[in-house]
């Protein structure tokens, strides 16, 4: 699958983008009024959100599970996680992940589109406080006007935090 069957066509300049080849793709996405990138070699696929089975006494980011073709796969509300709330919507969507051979769902506000940075469009995370763990951000991408928070997503589901992957 190539990152564009992932991401309907968003114009000339998402693929424009997409020719690079000196960089690394990121699909990105919103959370409140943020813009997120994740390096998109993670991602399964994209799919529209639906109300999982709940879990008993699972942590109030932890939305539940849905079996997906066979797989149990939990969801986690990455907006709860954030500090953020979120409402679900026809716009609110599950970005399936392979991280480390655990299949994980994360609920974001809407997907973006897929991105390619350079090197030189990407700058050093920022060492201010946040309501989100320094070690998660690997950095910030810059393209224009837009300014993306790259995730280390790795790290952040196999952190002890989410205690999913050991």
């Amino acid at each position: 699958m190539s990152s564009t069957d992932l991401v309907p066509s968003t114009g000339a300049q998402a693929m424009q983008t997409l020719g690079r080849a000196d960089g690394r793709q990121f699909l990105t996405f919103r959370i409140a009024e943020e813009e997120y990138g994740l390096d998109i070699l993670r991602v399964q696929e994209i799919r529209s959100y639906e109300a999982p089975t709940r879990v008993a006494n699972a942590p109030s980011f932890v939305k539940g599970v849905v079996n997906l073709r066979g797989v149990i796969v939990p969801i986690l509300d990455l907006r709860l996680r954030l500090g953020q709330t979120g409402e679900y919507n026809a716009f609110t969507v599950v970005i399936v992940l392979n991280v480390s051979g655990r299949v994980v769902g994360i609920v974001v506000d809407s997907v973006s589109d897929v991105l390619e940075l350079s090197a030189g469009e990407i700058k050093a995370r920022p060492e201010v406080p946040a309501a989100m763990d320094a070690r998660f951000i690997t950095g910030l991408g810059k393209i224009g006007d837009r300014m993306l928070i790259l995730l280390d997503i790795e790290a952040m589901i196999k952190s002890p935090d989410f205690g999913l992957v050991d």
